[in-house]
């Protein structure tokens, strides 16, 4: 190079001077151009990247979201309800509005029919029943009712079991409405023949003859049917039975109502459980068969009458189990209903979360 600077003239070694000074210069320019694209590109790549990490946060979400929407519907959709209704309690007309709403709010309604209305399955059946209530998966959402006393299903190793409702009523009141049910039917199906149709005999009649339909032990129904399939439950009398039925009533029904006030138990039902009652105290209050059936021919029972039952212990067990399920109604009612103008209405929600940890 210094033998070059030696041998080229002045001018020469100038222009050479020149022509690198500019190329280094190009050459800085087009590596600085470079930089800046690679750092286009890289930061497209970034937020490309971030793109995809938000789309898959978000369709993760969204799997999430339907996988957690659908757990929920199979959830709901595996309920299943046991109205194990005790005779002339207005259990018809109740039942009457699950049919009305079953085809709305897609769920099905079983009724159980057992020979002679016997309360009381063999094991066999109690077997049979419960298999088909757990595993019978086409029919569910199921409402299943009739004339059954309760069914304990954790003793058959069942871990999900039914929700139970029932509806009770004063134990003369029903009792009467039963005596007069048996002989003039109701204006259900008005031209139906029942067992006693033909016996004229009033209620006070009955009494004071001392007659076997009339009979203290006839009151005996409501316990047995809360108490269940044990032999001490169908011991007129029991005071074992008494209190199983009220620990039941308590432990394993989600809801007993009392049949002067109906009303009451189906909007707190359709508050409860929505997927199965939605829309039945509008259906109660308007329906045309909801909805009270009501006993042909009945008469009152007269003070002596009435004094007369309520002289035996029967009675008085059954009143007991009675004003114990009418408190704990109240109770409930209490703190869901409240009444303005005639009128009843829903309280809202009245719970909320606070102090969420951790945060976000």
């Amino acid at each position: 190079m210094g033998l070059l600077r030696v041998m080229m003239p002045p001018k020469l070694q100038l222009l050479a001077l020149l022509a690198f000074a500019l190329a280094m210069f190009f050459l800085e320019n087009q590596i600085q151009k470079l930089e800046e694209s690679r750092g286009k590109l890289e930061r497209a790549i970034a937020r490309h990247e971030v793109r995809e990490i938000e789309q898959r946060h978000t369709q993760d979400g969204l799997r999430e979201r339907d996988s957690s929407s659908s757990a929920l519907s199979e959830r709901e959709d595996d309920v299943v309800i046991i109205y194990n209704r005790v005779p002339k309690t207005a259990s018809t007309s109740f039942t009457n509005i699950a049919y009305d709403l079953c085809g709305k709010n897609h769920y099905h309604v079983l009724h159980i029919n057992t020979t002679k209305n016997n309360p009381v399955m063999s094991i066999q059946d109690q077997v049979r029943f419960i298999k088909n209530v757990t595993e019978w998966r086409e029919m569910k959402p199921a409402f299943y009712h009739g004339h059954v006393s309760f069914l304990d299903f954790t003793k058959f190793g069942i871990k999900k079991k039914p929700i139970y409702i029932n509806v009770i009523r004063d134990p003369i009141e029903r009792l009467v409405s039963y005596y007069y049910f048996l002989r003039f039917g109701d204006d259900y199906r008005p031209g139906l023949r029942r067992r006693k149709q033909g016996d004229k005999k009033t209620f006070d009649e009955c009494v004071s003859a001392g007659g076997s339909d009339c009979a203290p032990e006839k009151l005996w129904l409501q316990i047995p049917f809360f108490c269940g399939h044990y032999s001490e439950c169908w011991n007129v009398g029991s005071q074992w039975a008494l209190e199983q039925a009220k620990y039941n009533l308590v432990n394993e029904y989600l809801l007993v109502g009392v049949t002067e006030e109906l009303e009451d138990f189906v909007m707190m039902l359709e508050a409860a459980l929505p997927r199965f009652f939605k829309g039945a105290t509008e259906l109660y209050k308007t329906g045309k068969k909801s909805h009270l059936r009501k006993t042909s021919e009945k008469k009152p029972p007269t003070k002596e009458s009435i004094a007369k039952l309520q002289q035996s212990a029967i009675w008085k067990m059954e009143n007991e189990f009675y004003e114990f399920a009418l408190e704990q109604f109240q109770f409930v009612r209490a703190h869901a209903v409240r009444e303005k103008d005639g009128e009843l209405y829903l309280l809202a929600q009245n719970f909320f979360y606070e102090k969420i940890y951790p945060k976000n």
